[in-house]
């Protein structure tokens, strides 16, 4: 009866543990999943500066968002051809270090905003790069978000076909 028991329990146990173990990696791969919708190019932060085209394809969504790097920290950009500069947030902005110039306007999708003009000293993405990036500080940006503007992006030729963009150094 005492053996009994316990191999009830012990099946219990191991029923439990599979049910735990199920959700978990479940809800791992859902997670993943969904992150590779929102940013499917998020590989590219780990990419070496070898002047190589960059390849991004849109999200889910239909933009492009790529990981690259801003002083050597890693972001989240949305390639914004319409943006002037590299916009950061007032938080990322702090959380970079980034020094605070002069006081500007900035057009925005929703509306007029007032932030600050710096300059960066190395924008990433994949394996291009540019130095001293104008740049803008707007606080009413979201905080994990930076935009990828023409600071950066008229340094590279940029070819948009269907769900592709290709950003490569311009021909010498």
């Amino acid at each position: 009866m005492h053996d009994d028991r316990a191999a009830r329990r012990f099946g219990l146990g191991m029923m439990l543990l599979f049910w735990v173990l199920l959700i978990g990696s479940g809800t791992w791969w859902f997670q993943n999943h969904l992150e590779e919708r929102r940013n499917p190019n998020a590989h590219l932060v780990r990419a070496s500066d070898s002047g190589e085209p960059v390849r991004l394809k849109r999200n889910a969504g239909g933009h492009f968002v790529a990981t690259g790097r801003i002083n050597g920290e890693p972001v989240e950009f949305m390639i914004d051809t319409g943006a002037s500069y590299v916009a950061v947030s007032e938080a990322l902005a702090d959380q970079l270090g980034l020094e605070v110039g002069a006081s500007a306007w900035f057009q925005t999708a929703t509306g007029r905003s007032r932030g600050h003009l710096t300059t960066l000293d190395e924008v990433a993405l994949g394996g291009l790069s540019a130095q001293q990036v104008r740049g803008a500080i707007n606080p009413g940006m979201s905080p994990d978000l930076a935009l990828l503007g023409m600071s950066f992006l008229n340094h590279f030729d940029i070819q948009i076909r269907g769900e592709e963009m290709i950003l490569s150094l311009p021909p010498r």
